[in-house]
């Protein structure tokens, strides 16, 4: 079966690469399974209308969050609203979740008590039961596993396969605030760390800061599409950053696309702070990460739904030209997108 027969690094492979490889040795074996590994969610068929949607997201402390300065409260419920995006993804609406935890002897049952009320508020917001999990030492820090089970109408399911030419690229919100939150937090940890008499100062960027510490999964955008009679082609969670989640629509649906700079929904606050770090506002939008923003593709027939919707922007359209995808800056000069967001494995 593996039959590698020299050491091989996982920087080497990367994240999907190594999904990739591992999903090769295996073959579904039950006429239930509709699609396994590949999207954001495995497709199961119950037999009924509905498709039934399954997905797990990880945390883990010192990799995924930092807990000097994300609250437990916070961080319960952002593990709940990220695994809930991925069901979104899929156009569908969760229902159960499963928790499991990894605790160390630090925690105290106060800290898990805190914990458990970031989930109990993400479970009210998204209308989901926890219906189980499991709870285990660690011999370090924290962990946080959520699978999430949920449904879809058959006719509306979204994979990230299925964008056409010339369909027209969407996304929900704004980009790029979470990492500017993420670069304020940790520029006021190392003050902390060299003065531990300065109190960090948040003034100004509560909204960035927010985006950060305690994302929301965008059901709502699932309900507007509904309402406005809009099926996406495609559609992907925004988690690793606008360009990498480009490359997989493209990638699966075997079209590139043409994004516009000027298009890139870009909030002030992020940008504002972007420029105070030296950074590239249009550079943050395309990499940042953590958005759990919606990108999807719609025909061009829905193009006056979409337009004038306050919470959709038109960033581009797909093209026949296969893996290529450019940034139309306002000159007209082309650039191409490299995924360059987070990437596990990778030191």
């Amino acid at each position: 079966m593996f039959e590698n027969k020299e050491r091989t690094e996982l920087g080497d492979l990367g994240e999907f690469g190594l999904i990739n490889h591992l999903a090769s040795f295996f073959e579904n074996k039950n006429a239930s399974t509709v699609m396994g590994i590949g999207d954001d969610a495995a497709v199961i068929d119950n037999g009924g209308s509905d498709y039934g949607l399954l997905t797990v997201d990880a945390m883990f402390e010192g990799i995924h969050f930092d807990l000097s300065f994300h609250p437990l409260k916070h961080l319960g419920y952002k593990a709940v609203a990220t695994a809930v995006s991925d069901i979104c993804a899929m156009n569908g609406t969760p229902t159960q979740i499963l928790v499991s935890l990894g605790l160390s002897n630090r925690f105290s049952l106060e800290a898990v008590e805190e914990l458990y009320a970031g989930i109990r508020l993400a479970c009210d917001k998204y209308s989901v039961d926890l219906a189980g999990g499991d709870t285990t030492s660690s011999p370090r820090g924290l962990s946080l596993t959520v699978t999430v089970y949920g449904h879809v109408a058959k006719d509306k399911i979204c994979k990230r396969s299925g964008a056409q030419e010339h369909d027209l690229l969407v996304v929900s919100g704004d980009l790029g605030s979470a990492y500017m939150g993420l670069q304020i937090l940790e520029r006021e940890k190392k003050v902390f760390m060299e003065q531990p008499n300065m109190q960090p100062d948040l003034s100004g960027h509560e909204y960035i800061v927010g985006r950060q510490l305690r994302p929301d999964a965008r059901m709502d955008v699932v309900q507007t599409l509904a309402e406005l009679g809009i099926v996406p082609s495609s559609m992907i969670d925004i988690s690793d950053g606008l360009a990498s989640e480009i490359h997989h629509l493209g990638m699966h649906s075997g079209c590139g696309f043409d994004v516009y700079d000027e298009k890139l929904p870009i909030d002030p606050q992020a940008v504002t702070q972007a420029l105070n770090f030296d950074l590239n506002p249009s550079v943050v939008a395309l990499n940042g990460g953590e958005d759990y923003e919606l990108l999807f593709t719609v025909a061009q027939e829905h193009y006056d739904k979409i337009k004038s919707h306050p919470d959709f922007t038109i960033i581009g359209h797909a093209t026949a030209n296969k893996g290529a995808y450019r940034l139309i800056g306002k000159s007209g000069a082309s650039f191409d997108i490299k995924a360059q967001g987070w990437q596990h494995f990778k030191g």
